[in-house]
């Protein structure tokens, strides 16, 4: 089955609270895990990896925080995805030429090509500024909140 790791999942969403803050605000990490309801010991590896990547910038002491690198726009969810989970790739027969005995008369491959490719642009098309956008909608929504009271 595809599926994104755990703690890609985490990930997503620490980018998406920081995403929601006005560009420059420190949050700590304390805050978006409770926030986000992200488990305190999953989110020192989930930061330094995100800030390895140079998606977040991180700050210690008593003033310090996480904030994003860069404006939420300018960071995709194919910048995240890819950081913790490494480049997408649906089927072993996809990476290039002679790799497969049976790719001259293969009618799968170009499928699991065409496939991959509306996977990767959706994920570069959709960007953290509109994440969050369409988050505070949802949460300002009057439906919305009584559907998540109920639930």
């Amino acid at each position: 089955m595809l599926r994104i790791n755990r703690q890609t999942d985490y990930a997503v969403r620490v980018i998406l609270a920081l995403a929601e803050e006005k560009m420059g605000t420190r949050i700590s990490t304390k805050e978006i895990g409770a926030a986000m309801l992200i488990p305190q010991n999953f989110l020192p590896r989930i930061v330094a990896k995100l800030a390895q990547f140079e998606i977040i910038t991180t700050f210690a002491g008593r003033d310090g925080g996480l904030e994003l690198s860069r404006i939420p726009e300018k960071i995709t969810l194919r910048d995240v995805v890819e950081a913790f989970e490494g480049p997408l790739m649906l089927s072993e027969c996809i990476p290039g030429d002679n790799f497969c005995p049976f790719e001259v008369a293969c009618s799968v491959r170009p499928r699991w090509t065409r496939l991959q490719e509306v996977i990767l642009e959706e994920l570069a098309s959709t960007n953290f500024l509109e994440l969050a956008e369409e988050t505070k909608a949802k949460r300002s929504h009057p439906s919305t909140i009584l559907e998540n009271k109920n639930a």
